[in-house]
């Protein structure tokens, strides 16, 4: 699940620590890269346990309603298509999801009156009246309801952003991307895996792992020479009027850059002109990307520069 996108962000973020904290230790730095790509981890399993607890709210509240002193004929006879839903069923019972959730101290239940917020706002939606007037219902159904509902209301929804900000500092910037990720988990629910179905794991692979740790340390050890580049390439700038984190931006595309030849360097290049897009002023993109893009050409013109 932790892909290149979100490990470049966490190198920028750790290294921009590490430098305002005196850079005093490059393993202690490095343990808090890893931790923080752990919780981003974390927050994709967080996020699978909040559809399923909105789920036992729905249950619970058919439940209340039938042992009412005086029960309507509704309350007795529920349309019961939501918590019936089988992706959903599916999902409460993954066998990977429980084994997370019977080892954290988290829960949803200590944040009660949100599910229930969340749960009113998907009632309210088109797509849930349309789906709970449905004569017939497929699995096909039950798991796309599930991806519009994620999609539209909590993807899209402050108060999840902020009660989740709240819970963890390094969650900050994580959620877009691991939004992603969930919709793409429930794309991939297939009925006939059952509680075995996979969900995405912590890490695709150990080289993507071997990539954070490369990209950050190169950053680091290398960066008198990275600097000494950009300032070769400043032409009429003075260095010490770039932004910090423009320097530092440039420091970690140049180590990726330098140290990997397999990716291509207009890759390298766009990511990082993403991530300046995120962490720095509005005209940095432009800036990081023409300075990038000179020093690409010098390292090319003095053959430094090894792709594949």
């Amino acid at each position: 699940m932790i892909n290149r996108v979100l490990i470049r962000l966490k190198v920028v973020q750790i290294l921009y620590a590490y430098y305002k904290n005196g850079g005093r230790s490059v393993e202690a730095a490095e343990k808090e890269l890893f931790y923080s790509l752990s919780k981003a981890y974390d927050l994709y399993n967080y996020l699978l346990l909040l559809m399923v607890e909105v789920t036992r709210f729905a249950e619970r509240r058919i439940d209340n309603r039938r042992h009412k002193l005086r029960p309507t004929y509704e309350d007795l006879n529920p349309n019961t298509r939501f918590v019936d839903n089988a992706f959903m069923v599916q999902l409460a019972q993954n066998k990977q999801l429980a084994e997370y959730a019977a080892n954290q101290k988290r829960s949803w239940d200590d944040v009660g009156d949100f599910v229930k917020e969340l749960f009113e706002r998907i009632e309210q939606t088109k797509a849930y009246q349309e789906y709970m007037a449905k004569e017939t219902l497929s699995y096909e159904d039950d798991r796309e309801l599930w991806r519009k509902m994620y999609r539209t209301v909590i993807a899209q929804n402050e108060e999840l952003d902020e009660l989740l900000e709240e819970q963890s500092l390094y969650w900050n910037d994580d959620k877009a991307i691991v939004d992603t990720f969930v919709l793409k988990t429930i794309k991939r629910f297939e009925p006939e895996n059952g509680a075995d179905q996979e969900l995405m794991p912590e890490y695709k692979d150990e080289e993507d792992k071997e990539f954070a740790r490369k990209l950050f340390r190169n950053a680091i050890a290398n960066a008198e020479a990275y600097r000494k580049m950009m300032e070769s390439n400043a032409k009429n700038w003075d260095m010490e009027r770039f932004a910090f984190m423009d320097i530092l931006i440039m420091q970690v595309a140049l180590a990726e850059i330098c140290s990997f030849p397999t990716i291509p360097t207009t890759v390298s290049l766009n990511e990082y002109v993403e991530v300046a897009k995120m962490y720095s002023t509005p005209k940095s993109g432009g800036f990081i990307n023409g300075m990038l893009d000179n020093i690409v050409n010098q390292l090319k013109k003095e053959n430094k520069l090894n792709k594949e």
